[in-house]
């Protein structure tokens, strides 16, 4: 397993500052957060951002996230498809290997919108396909279908394409109707991307993504989770992926010191 940060923890920092700073706290490993990545772009070239991943050791091997593929009619769909046809591009020039898309679904939910999730998922593993990369679903506790692991297992499954597989976020897991059994849905095979965090004192019912705290510091099961996935072998990235707005405030480079030593004590890895 891969220990990664997701820039999403610090988003009111520079670009820049968090690869360096992230660097310097012993992450090897991103997760890039796509308008980040974007805004850094429109004021640099690639090959400057080659340069400061080479210059600071540090890979982008998968990106958050890609929304509105699934359900969206008419303009707001022709908007996000070329948007994501724009970043899938990006992506691959970047190298990043896998892309993280959202099951946002909402209500009103009818069997025409679970045709068009299926053919849309079917479809944008196919456009991965084309730059050689892969799409992992990320399920949503909210969302109005595939707000858990079994369902969206078998969306995944449904589709049948190798370009296609799941993105399991621990917060989402605990927090909508998935159960621990669901597990068993996970296999090296299907399984693109972790993201980690924890939960503390809080409800299930109420807790929203600025609850989220660093793993270990919460009452959150992690260890079933961590445990199913050394049996499966899963060698991809397990990223920290916060967006409370306390430790968002924390310098990248402090942020990303404590936070690989939790992760690093969570996958049981030895300080480097």
């Amino acid at each position: 397993m891969k220990p990664t940060l997701s820039q999403i923890c610090s988003l009111e920092s520079p670009f820049e500052k968090d690869i360096e700073d992230y660097a310097a706290g012993q992450c090897q490993t991103i997760e890039l957060w796509l308008t980040k990545l974007e805004t850094y772009l429109q004021h640099h070239s690639y090959d400057d951002l080659d340069r400061l991943l080479e210059e600071q050791g540090v890979a982008t091997p998968v990106a958050s996230f890609q929304g509105g593929l699934l359900t969206s009619q008419g303009e707001a769909r022709r908007v996000a498809w070329e948007l994501f046809q724009k970043r899938l591009e990006m992506c691959r020039r970047v190298g990043v290997e896998v892309m993280v898309v959202a099951c946002d679904t909402t209500l009103p939910f009818s069997q025409q919108d679970l045709n068009r999730t299926r053919a849309s998922l079917r479809q944008a593993a196919e456009k991965a396909a084309e730059q050689e990369m892969l799409l992992a679903l990320e399920f949503q506790a909210q969302a109005a279908f595939g707000n858990n692991l079994q369902t969206a297992a078998a969306l995944v499954e449904e589709a049948a394409h190798p370009a296609l597989g799941l993105c399991l976020d621990v917060f989402h897991f605990h927090v909508g109707p998935s159960k621990l059994a669901d597990l068993a849905y996970l296999g090296k095979e299907n399984l693109f991307h972790v993201q980690l965090s924890d939960l503390a004192d809080t409800p299930r019912e109420t807790a929203t993504d600025q609850h989220r705290i660093l793993p270990g510091d919460g009452d959150l099961p992690l260890a079933p989770v961590l445990e199913h996935l050394r049996s499966i072998q899963y060698e991809r990235c397990v990223s920290i992926e916060l967006m409370n707005p306390q430790i968002g405030r924390l310098p990248a480079l402090q942020f990303g010191e404590i936070s690989m030593t939790a992760l690093r004590k969570k996958l049981g890895l030895t300080e480097k």
